[in-house]
């Protein structure tokens, strides 16, 4: 019973979200297709009809569905339907079988999007300014920064800017001095210059192959860096890539692929290697490249035992000493160390000013490096 009122409220949902919002009635309009949501047994279920920008549902289950959303059981079902939902509870569900989505994956992907998007269609994001833009906020790999958007266009790119609504910052007394960093952030360069890259003529936008590759002919590996590139569809691009796993399995073998991958729980669902990577990469055949240990937990509680503090979530610099330098600190050796120039992705220069500080209680540095590096230089 739970399992079938969840599912005629997912049907009320979705019509008085596109009820409310022009840009939901849209989405409606991109695809005609048919969506089944049922046990796996076909015991009970929904299926919902989108055609021509309008949606119909009925109870029970179509005998020819474009997509089909098919839980294990009952009990399953409703504990990952019902609100409110815990998506690790979702992904562990999907590891292990105990649902499946089958169809045309750009209408699967559709169709899973268009019921996320009833959650999300209210978010507001940014502060929309005086003279039409709206400013929003970022702190991933480019430093904490400010985005100024108008027209749906990145105007400007600048460290994120404090005013007084914003919490008060930390100060640190030392040897009969006080310290406290500036209202002001730092950015990285490469996170400084986003704008450019997003705009640049030199941005690739679509698949590109070498003008003289020819997958199903003439190869001519030794052109590779030599000759130039031509445009090709999606469709191509697939195509080759296709081609070229069957080609390698076929010629060298299942082990002949290497597959790595990154670390983040934020790398998407393709490229994560707690995601759909394993998987994928298991049926086409593939040889694993070890990655390093991940533990967020043994990360944390192995730097209190091994460094003696606690760092922080992030990349930033390691300021869990700062203030036990500033207060016992008589030397500081940087050996083969240069952090004005390798302070990280996320804290960007913000190391710059502890750095300065310690000079100014005389705190003695040496630098032993077989080059005059960037610290070297500006703290001297």
């Amino acid at each position: 019973m739970k399992f079938s009122l969840i599912l005629l409220g997912l049907s009320w949902l979705l019509k008085l979200t596109a009820w409310r919002h022009a840009s939901f009635r849209a989405r409606l309009k991109e695809k005609d297709l048919v969506a089944q949501i049922k046990i796996a047994d076909d015991s009970r279920g929904r299926y919902f009809i989108f055609k021509g920008g309008k949606l119909s549902s009925m109870a029970g289950v179509h005998s020819n569905p474009d997509v089909c959303l098919a839980f294990k059981d009952v009990d399953i079902a409703v504990s990952l339907l019902i609100p409110p939902v815990d998506y690790q509870q979702q992904i562990d569900a999907q590891k292990e079988f105990n649902l499946t989505m089958t169809g045309d994956d750009a209408d699967a992907y559709w169709f899973a999007q268009t019921i996320m998007r009833t959650q999300t269609i209210d978010w507001k994001f940014g502060i929309t300014l005086p003279d039409g833009s709206k400013r929003l906020t970022s702190n991933t790999n480019g430093g904490p920064i400010q985005v100024y958007v108008k027209d749906d266009k990145i105007v400007r790119i600048t460290p994120i800017e404090f005013d007084d609504s914003d919490p008060g910052t930390w100060t640190v007394k030392a040897r009969g001095k006080s310290f406290t960093p500036p209202r002001q952030t730092s950015l990285s360069p490469h996170g400084q210059n986003w704008k450019s890259m997003v705009y640049s003529p030199d941005r690739i936008l679509q698949p590109m192959k070498r003008v003289d590759f020819d997958p199903d002919g003439e190869r001519n590996p030794q052109n590779r860096g030599k000759s130039g590139y031509e445009p090709i569809s999606w469709d191509e691009a697939l195509d080759i890539v296709a081609g070229e796993i069957q080609r390698v399995k076929r010629d060298y073998g299942p082990g002949a692929m290497a597959s790595s991958h990154g670390s983040h729980h934020t790398f998407g669902n393709v490229g994560y290697y707690l995601s759909a990577n394993f998987r994928f990469m298991n049926l086409v055949g593939h040889t694993e490249v070890h990655h390093n240990p991940d533990s967020w937990e043994g990360w944390y509680w192995g730097g209190l035992h091994h460094w003696g503090h606690s760092l922080r979530v992030g990349m930033s610099e390691n300021y869990g000493t700062v203030e036990d330098l500033m207060k016992h600190c008589e030397m500081i050796v940087f050996w083969s160390s240069n952090p004005e120039a390798t302070s990280g992705n996320y804290g960007s220069h913000e190391g710059s000013i502890r750095r300065q500080w310690l000079k100014e209680l005389d705190v003695e540095f040496v630098h032993i490096d077989p080059f005059y590096n960037d610290t070297a230089q500006m703290m001297g």
